[in-house]
Order: structure tokens, then sequence, then C-alpha cells
């Protein structure tokens, strides 16, 4: 006798079956209706992403892994993807971490040429990404997102988007709306008196002009953040004569391999370091890239090596913790020594502010480019630009024929265009107050909104590749609940956001990135609160991201008497259509 043990093939939709329900008095109740799907079945969904730097290229990829029943389109102002890799090419410009560390993680290269890698590199290795990875087809290239309101009533984003070819506006809508613009995009220029009355060449880092030659020319470089310490060497070898201004000293690091063999202190990695070819400028020999390509647990054990050393760097910015204080005696003697131990310019460009105040940056080239004989370097303030050249605040005029701003970006997190959420402008918002975010991802009052690198994030940690990796992940997470639980709207609480700017504020007094003194990430701010990093190491914000707090969370969803438990449909799964004994095949699974 043969017995049946699967029984006969259920329904999935079960239409003809009764939704009446008894209410707690014993009457029947027929407002409240079953949904007539299984669990787990997906609403289509239309999400728009605006950017197509590393944050966008690799959406597309995580929706693609994770979702189904949806569209996904970005749009991107520039000519091609890369974001500030297409757009930043000035004379010097490279990353400052660890080349084999700024990429995917799901797409390593081989045979990047040198140690870090400069942006012509970076951008030719994003579009190599987009290109293999076939996503072209999810992105419009010179299209600009001029607005977006949220439409409550339909729960939706409207948006007006510019094609930047035709100059035809377009409308448009997004159930989500992911934001990739980035921190580091909206280049600005120096707030000085006079910015349109000087007379020769005006060129802001950013866009850089591609015909501009600095041979015999007398050159003034305002800014001596991470652009200013690449750009100014370059010059100098060309220029007849440069001027280097800034307001604020900044500590200035060896270059990084050299760092780690100073400090001495991780023998792994100095062993794998003496494994590789590699010359004084960090150019891979052809040797090395050939054993990358071809003995894969090597490249891995390099790139892990070097990834462990840049994730166990955050103590060297806790306040008074020994390796801070080693750190910084380490920095003070090499600028010391790079700068031949001339008093007048260890005085104006030591800082007396503890290391890490502003962003750590090497520049061994810099140091040594401001001790040639025709570079003069000024601290202190600009009174006004003039039609030949810039007042100081002292009343001395340098007549110029060029002035290279390398004055950074906005960092005040204000988008770029209005989004109106459900109490206003979130240009308004964040002009107008301190930007609070939750965990960097989300803001309050704009929901079904979410950005990549937004306040407090740890956007000086590290890699973005990898940071943005995560967040993707976190952020489709999100997005599958929604789908599938028949939530139409989902924004963090403003209770939740003022609890974790709360922690923040609480937190950040321990690290030297609240000292006194003018960094971006207190918004170009002498004093103020941090809201450009995460309050804890790089492996604490991957932490914080692995689960999801829906206690944090507001919910609308979309169903009758807005039940929250209308997603469990009829009583049927969606998981029933495949293995339906998929959990006896790895029952000790960790949590």
């Amino acid at each position: 006798m043969v017995i049946n043990t699967s029984g006969p093939e259920l329904p999935i939709r079960t239409h003809d079956l009764p939704t009446s329900t008894f209410s707690h008095n014993g009457s029947l109740e027929k407002s409240y209706t079953i949904r007539e799907e299984p669990l787990g079945t997906t609403k289509h969904l239309r999400i728009v992403g605006i950017g197509a730097g590393a944050s966008g290229l690799n959406m597309i990829r995580t929706l693609r892994l994770n979702l189904t029943d949806y569209d996904f389109v970005i749009y991107e102002k520039n000519q091609d993807v890369g974001g500030t890799w297409f757009e930043n090419r000035y004379p010097g410009c490279r990353c400052d971490i660890p080349s084999h560390n700024y990429q995917f993680a799901w797409k390593p290269k081989h045979d990047w040429s040198n140690f870090h890698a400069s942006a012509d590199e970076i951008g030719g290795y994003l579009r190599q990404v987009c290109d293999e990875e076939h996503m072209r087809d999810s992105i419009k290239t010179s299209h600009r997102v001029e607005f977006a309101q949220w439409d409550e009533e339909k729960a939706r984003w409207d948006l007006m988007v510019q094609d930047l070819t035709t100059g035809e506006h377009i409308n448009d809508y997004a159930d989500f709306l992911l934001d990739g613009t980035g921190i580091l995009n909206n280049w600005k220029w120096p707030d000085v008196e006079g910015l349109t009355a000087f007379d020769g060449d005006l060129i802001h880092t950013a866009n850089w002009p591609k015909d501009f030659d600095a041979a015999g020319k007398v050159v003034a470089v305002i800014g001596n953040g991470s652009t200013g310490i690449q750009v100014v060497p370059e010059l100098q070898k060309k220029a007849e004569k440069l001027y280097h201004l800034f307001r604020t000293p900044t500590w200035v690091l060896p270059p990084r391999i050299m760092a780690w063999k100073m400090m001495g202190q991780n023998k792994e990695l100095l062993e794998i370091l003496g494994e590789i070819g590699i010359d004084a400028q960090e150019n891979f020999s052809q040797e090395t890239i050939e054993r990358f390509k071809s003995d894969p647990e090597f490249y891995g054990r390099f790139v892990k090596t070097v990834e462990k050393e840049v994730n166990n760097a955050f103590p060297m910015v806790l306040a008074g913790s020994p390796l801070q204080t080693f750190a910084q005696q380490k920095a003070e003697q090499y600028m010391k020594l790079m700068l031949r131990g001339n008093k007048e310019l260890c005085e104006a460009l030591i800082p007396d502010f503890p290391l890490g105040t502003r962003r750590l940056t090497p520049g061994q080239d810099y140091l040594q480019a401001l001790t040639k004989e025709n570079v003069e370097v000024r601290r202190g303030g600009i009174r006004r630009f003039v039609p030949e050249g810039i007042q100081l605040e002292s009343g001395e005029v340098i007549k110029v024929d060029a002035i290279v701003c390398a004055t950074g970006f906005n960092t005040s997190f204000c988008p770029r265009f209005p989004i109106v959420g459900r109490k206003g402008n979130l240009q308004k918002d964040f002009r107008d107050e301190v930007p609070k975010s939750y965990m960097s991802c989300a803001i309050a009052n704009m929901p079904n909104y979410f950005v990549f690198l937004g306040p407090n994030a740890p956007i000086g940690h590290g890699s973005v590749f990898t940071l943005t990796e995560h967040i993707a992940k976190y952020i489709t997470r999100i997005i599958k609940k929604c789908q599938t639980e028949c939530i139409k709207t989902i924004c963090p609480s403003q209770d939740a956001i003022d609890d974790y700017f709360e922690h923040i504020s609480a937190f950040m007094p321990r690290t030297t990135w609240s000292a006194q003194g003018r960094s971006w990430f207190k918004n170009g701010q002498e004093d103020g609160p941090v809201t450009a990093l995460h309050p804890g190491s790089r492996m604490h914000f991957f932490h914080m991201l692995e689960n999801f707090r829906g206690e944090d969370w507001d919910y609308i969803y979309d169903a009758p008497k807005k039940n929250r438990f209308y997603y469990l449909g009829n009583g049927f799964s969606t998981k029933e259509k495949g293995d339906t004994t998929w959990y006896l095949d790895n029952p000790d699974s960790k949590l």
C-alpha cells in the first residue's frame, strides 16, 4: 500500500474562502479582509537612485541579487559614471587609501599600478565595473534631478529631472528614493570678497581645465587639505613662483608604507610588505602584479593584511591614547625632518591641535616642495581678490597669474536641489540646523528615502567601497521588508534620531575629531559638533548595520484598517513553491 504523504496540490490563491472575522463580542465584522496572496508575495516597486558613483553602481548589483519585481533607474548628472573620480582631474589627484582596498570586495582588481591609485585609474576601474556587469541599462547619464517632493496620498516621491543634453524636463516618480550624490561632490569657492575681481585664471581643483599649464606662471594655491597637499608639489615643479596660502595648519604624514615601518607594530604587515616589489614612488613592479594575478592566496593575504591595518587605526584618534600620543610624536619628527628644520616653516605648518583633528593625509612631496626656492608660504586669512591677485588680511597684495582654489566641498550635507518631505525642504533643515541622521542613511520626516554616507557616516575611517557595500545591503533589507510586508511608508522616528544624536554628542569628545581646529569634519568650523564621522571604529559601524532595529521606525501599512499582519495572507507561503524542507539542510547555522 502506497500512501501519498504530500497530499493534493494546495491552492496558493483562495479567492472563494470566507473573509469575515469575529469581533471581541462575537459579532461578524467585514471591515478587515484576508489578503488573497501567500506570505512573501512582493509588491512591484519603482526605485530611483541619484548618482552613479561607487554607491550607485554597487546598489545596482545589490538589488539584482536580492530583489525581484522592481524597476531601478539611476540619474547621473555627469556624462559618464564615476562620481568624484569622474570630476576630479587636478594634477596629482589620487586616493589616499591603498588601491587594493579601494575597490569592491566582489570585483577585485589585480593590476593596480600604484599603492595609491590615481584618479584616472580609479575612474577607469569604475567604468570597467559598469561595463563588465552590464549596468549601463540602469543608468541615465547627463540627467540631473532638480526637485523631489513627497506625495503622502500616493506614498511616493515625485521627481523633476532635466536631460542636460536636450534641456528637456522629465517628470518621474519613485516608491523609494536613494541618494548617492556623495559628500565630496558639491565643490565650493573660498568665502572671500571680490571673487570675480581677479583678471587671471581662477581655477577650482574639482573643475580643473584641461588646457591649463602652470609653466612660467606665478601661481597661488589656496588650501592645505588633502587636495592642496596633492596639487602643490605638482604645480611647484612647473610654476615660476608658487604662493601657498592657508589659515589652519594640518598634520602631514609620511607615505603610508613608510609610516607603517616607522610604527613597526604589525609584524604580519611588515612581512608581507617585504614580499612585494614597490619603488620609491609606490609603483608596483611588474613581477608583483603578475604574482597578484597568478597567486590568489598571496593576493588575498595581501589585501586582508592591509585592510586589517586600516581598520585598526581608530585608536589613533582617541584623545590621549598611547597610540595617538606615539603617532603624533612620530608625525612631528617627520614634518621637521622633511622641512629641513626650517623654523619659520615648522611654526607655520606644524599644528598645536591633536593629530586627527583634521583628516590625516600623507604628503612627503608636499613638505619637500615647500622648501624649494620658488615657493613662499603665507599662513593667515584673505581679505579680498583684486584684479592683480590676492590681498591678504595683513594688507599685502600678492600678484599672480593664476589662483588655484583647493578649498574643498560643501560638507554641510545640504542637498543640491530641494527635497521636500513631510515637514518641509531638507535643504532648509540642514542649512538652518545641525544635520542629523539615523545611522547615517535615513532622515526624519523623509519617508522611503535613504542616503549613502549621510551625516555621521564613517567617511574618514577607510575605503568607501566596502562602506557602501554594507550600507546597500542594509537599505535593501529594509526595502525588501516593505515590499513583502505591505508596508507603504517607512521612516525613522524622531525619537530614535534624537537618541542617536545624543549618543554621538556624548561620544565625540573622546576623539581628537572634536578638538578645537578648523575641519570639514565639523563643517569647516573651529568648534562645533562633529557631523561627518561615525562615533566609533569601522568595525563598529559594520556591526551596527548587521541587524535592523524595527522599533526605531514609523510605519504606515497598505492594508485594511492598517493591520500590520495583513501581509500574512491566505495561510500559504511563497516558499512552498520550492524546496519545502530547506530547514533540514543546515540546522546549526548561526543566528
